[in-house]
């Protein structure tokens, strides 16, 4: 049990690397952060290579002068290797933020057919707020009702 512990906490720590990674490049800030990312990579797939042998074959560290893109493919690489390992509440963490749900099945609808401009993210993004509004309205009315009905 230990060691589907570590991985899971190690597939983690490269989920956010690659996150950081995407994140640094897009904006622009890449002067300290690709070194970081990439020993960061390195480092965890050092230790991985110690729970587990047989990725040795598949997976290289990667240059010390590896761009902030390639650390981040390689992040998610590594981390979908072991994803069959990884608990399913880790694996689907991401559903749920600010107390707003995302229907999993319309996003992945709307990022196959809007070819993936961030124009169009902002554009669907504003389209479900409604529907989030909506949602919450409902369940904060569903807790209020039988106190309502209580008082009456």
């Amino acid at each position: 049990m230990e060691r589907e512990k570590e991985i899971s906490k190690l597939v983690n720590v490269l989920r956010r690397t690659g996150r950081m990674a995407f994140h640094a490049n897009w904006v622009g800030d890449q002067k300290d952060t690709a070194s970081f990312c990439v020993e960061r990579y390195n480092r965890v797939l050092a230790r991985l290579k110690e729970i587990d042998e047989a990725i040795a074959s598949v997976f290289d560290p990667l240059p010390a002068e590896s761009s902030l893109t390639v650390v981040g493919m390689a992040c998610k690489q590594l981390s979908a290797y072991y994803e069959d390992e990884v608990e399913p509440s880790q694996r689907h963490r991401h559903g749920r933020a600010f107390g707003i749900a995302l229907d999993p099945q319309a996003f992945k609808e709307f990022w196959r057919t809007q070819g993936r401009e961030i124009e169009d993210l902002g554009e669907f993004i504003r389209e479900s707020i409604n529907e989030w509004v909506r949602t919450r309205k409902s369940k904060s009315e569903g807790c209020a009702k039988p106190q309502d009905q209580h008082n009456a």
